[in-house]
């Protein structure tokens, strides 16, 4: 992966070190205002990372002067009403529950500090419910996932993808089939069963895994709990013209969702959601009073849920689904524009917005912050900032490539992925 140049390159330590006296306040305001500034100056130009930058909660800048903390479940009782945002939190929880089909009565969410904390949360879920099951994940699946197997002490399986980077759910079957057998060989005749975490939205393809496909490979395991990674190709699975399989309705036990991905935010952060019958009744400190907590992170950010909601509501579903459609819109056209030039460009998915491309020269790479692999491929990410004129500015700069005059057979590549 390619590493964007900070805006705040050559400051060293020295320069912002923190000194045992006070420092020059408004020099220092200057500073982090030229640091914004170039921040903003830069955004249209960083197509290769999944974060949208078509936002403005400026309006909000004097929730910047209060601390709302949100401690324990969305919906639970607090003893102070006044400083926290959690009937904000739970509106956004029931939104997403409804888009993920869930039952409403039967579903558990909050919102996460990340992605990677829904993952903890989902896969920590299904070690309770099966402490000996392997967690099985594709060679595609976010890098994240290993750092949670490492810290629930749970063994992990990677099981190799298809040619478009979505797991392979016949050798899923034969990896889990295999340690069946092997635990019966050893004498262990209990099955263990099987953790399978579905990426919906490979990080460098955007390609789908079928939870649906997964989950009857890995019956082979004995009793399954799959997680679906929908940081980003949730919203994009769920209000793409034909919807793919990806949330409740497709039998996964948990799942979780980026908010300053599609949405766009200031501050990264997410939601999970799983059954509530998976997540066991935890209460919180007595001096919070009677909370109920069953959350990872206790004390919860109540400025993401404000965001998060006026972000929603000011979508609506109806606005929601036509943001994501302009998004698969413009990917279509990259890809269009990309194999007019020769270019060999494709996408996993007719519902994925990640289009992947030859790697070009490095100047090209760092000035549109293109994220790269080590097979000599990059993408770019059709978020909402990035726009038609975004892909003809790219397309100038890439320039027509030796295979040009065979852009009509490299215009076949996308649709048979």
């Amino acid at each position: 992966m390619t590493t964007l140049h900070t805006p705040a390159a050559g400051f060293d330590r020295v320069t912002l070190g923190i000194g045992a006296l006070p420092h020059d306040v408004d020099r220092d305001a200057l500073h982090l205002l030229d640091l914004v500034a170039r921040l903003k100056s830069e955004s249209p130009r960083i197509l290769g990372y999944p974060g949208n930058r078509a936002f403005d909660y400026s309006f909000l800048a004097p929730a910047l002067a209060v601390i709302p903390n949100n401690v324990g479940d969305p919906d639970s009782s607090d003893p102070d009403d006044i400083t926290h945002t959690k009937p904000y939190e739970a509106a956004v929880v029931r939104f997403l529950t409804d888009v993920a089909h869930g039952d409403p009565q039967r579903t558990y969410g909050y919102m996460t500090a990340s992605s990677t904390e829904g993952i903890l949360f989902g896969l920590h879920i299904a070690r309770r419910r099966l402490p000996r099951a392997p967690i099985y994940v594709s060679d595609q699946a976010h890098f994240s996932i290993r750092k949670c197997a490492d810290l629930l002490r749970a063994e992990l399986v990677t099981i190799p993808s298809r040619p478009d980077g979505s797991m392979d759910p016949d050798a899923l079957h034969v990896a889990c089939l295999s340690r069946r057998r092997r635990d019966l060989l050893t004498g262990r005749m209990s099955p263990r069963g099987a953790i399978v975490l579905a990426t919906i939205g490979t990080t460098m393809t955007g390609a789908l895994d079928n939870p649906i496909a997964l989950r009857a490979m890995a019956a082979a395991a004995g009793e399954v709990h799959v997680h679906a990674d929908a940081a980003l190709g949730g919203l994009l699975a769920a209000y793409a013209p034909t919807p793919r399989p990806w949330d409740f309705s497709a039998g996964v036990d948990s799942l979780q969702m980026s908010m300053h991905k599609l949405l766009g935010s200031p501050v990264p952060g997410g939601v999970v959601l799983a059954r509530a019958d998976l997540v066991p009744a935890q209460k919180a400190g007595a001096y919070v009073g009677s909370v109920s907590d069953r959350t990872l992170s206790c004390s919860r950010s109540g400025l993401a849920p404000l965001i998060a909601w006026h972000g929603l509501r000011r979508l609506g579903e109806a606005g929601l689904c036509a943001r994501v459609r302009r998004c698969q819109e413009t990917a279509a056209y990259a890809i269009n524009r990309l194999q007019e030039l020769g270019w060999r460009a494709w996408r996993a998915d007719p519902s994925s917005i990640t289009v992947v491309f030859d790697r070009p020269a490095q100047a090209v790479v760092d000035r549109w912050h293109l994220s790269c692999d080590e097979a000599g491929r990059c993408h770019l990410v059709t978020v909402p900032h990035v726009t038609r004129h975004s892909i003809n500015a790219l397309c100038d700069d890439l320039g027509p490539t030796q295979f040009a005059t065979n852009s009509r057979a490299a215009r076949l590549v996308d649709n048979r992925i």
